[in-house]
């Protein structure tokens, strides 16, 4: 059979350059060659020109696909674009009801509307009709989260609430306080932050601490204090640290007290030396007994070259600092 049936065109799917269908006549490459045809004689003294004018219009129509594809994106592109600013204009006052109910944590209404709108952009990009849900709900979700995390960023300078039980107990903690603070004089007890730790599922030490850190807001160091002002906070704060004089004097005590320690050692015998060891240079000291028996002597024999010891140490250390020998 023939591999061919007319003007050079062979059947079945062909790709172009750009990897997309070619519709209408394709020649092949076997096609290309000059050759007889049962069905469609080919005119065998131009055949050059014939394959010339066919690719020229072979490329001229992958131009053309590939130029309308291209329009199609960009018009695909921009009707999304149009959808997406549609949605987003018809949903500005669902960001500002959304940011109203986080104006009381002392951040400006303009800052959380903003974020908002970042969230209601992600909104319109990630929508999907599909899923059979409204719109407004779906970007509600990512309104509440951009403005939650704005507020947890801005509202101290020591990040609060880095997880989902901490975020939940910050944003309902003064709604819960004053649930249950109004029962008892305004200030709440123990049982009231059980019942706030139970209704979160958070421990009471997270309700007791959030407390502490909602009551209380940050405080500059550098805040000026007193009718002129030329004074600092900082500069009325104690350090309970002991001053660099002192650190360096206790230092030089402590090593001057452990060079007169080992040299009244090496004055004590190796019963005395290893009583006063075991059983006072060590946290976990030795018993009589368990040292009675190391040494074959008895509890009471131990505890007499102890004292006799104890007594020759604070002779020799006394006689280095320039004071009277204590008695045994």
């Amino acid at each position: 059979p023939s591999r061919g049936s007319d003007l050079g065109a062979v059947g079945g799917p062909h790709r172009d350059l750009f990897g997309g269908p070619v519709h209408g006549p394709v020649v092949a490459e076997d096609d290309m060659r000059p050759r007889a045809h049962a069905h469609a004689p080919v005119d065998l003294d131009a055949p050059r020109n014939q394959r010339v004018v066919l690719a020229k219009e072979l490329l001229r129509v992958q131009h053309h696909a590939v130029a309308q594809q291209a329009t199609d994106a960009r018009m695909q592109h921009a009707r999304r674009d149009l959808v997406q600013d549609e949605l987003v204009a018809a949903h500005g006052r669902l960001v500002v009801k959304h940011a109203g109910r986080y104006r009381n944590y002392g951040l400006p209404m303009s800052d959380l509307v903003q974020e908002g709108n970042v969230g209601l952009l992600k909104a319109a990009e990630r929508f999907d009709p599909g899923r059979e849900v409204r719109f407004s709900t779906y970007a509600s979700h990512w309104i509440r989260e951009r403005m939650q995390e704005f507020v947890l960023r801005n509202s101290s300078i020591v990040r609060t609430g880095t997880t989902a039980a901490q975020k939940a107990l910050f944003f309902n903690m003064r709604r819960l306080r004053a649930k249950y603070a109004a029962d008892v004089g305004g200030w709440l007890d123990g049982a009231a932050k059980e019942r706030i730790a139970r209704e979160l599922r958070v421990p009471v030490k997270d309700v007791e601490y959030m407390e502490g850190r909602m009551a209380g807001g940050d405080q500059s160091l550098n805040a000026p204090v007193g009718e002129t002002g030329e004074e600092e906070w900082q500069d009325f704060l104690s350090d309970d640290r002991a001053s660099p004089e002192d650190d360096v004097a206790g230092r030089h005590d402590s090593r001057t007290l452990s060079g007169w320690l080992a040299d009244a050692l090496r004055e004590l015998g190796p019963r005395e030396s290893t009583i006063i060891r075991k059983r006072r240079l060590r946290e976990q000291g030795a018993t009589l007994g368990e040292l009675g028996k190391e040494l074959g002597v008895s509890k009471e024999r131990v505890r007499q070259i102890e004292q006799a010891a104890i007594a020759k140490l604070r002779a020799a250390i006394g006689a280095r600092c320039g004071e009277a020998p204590a008695a045994a």
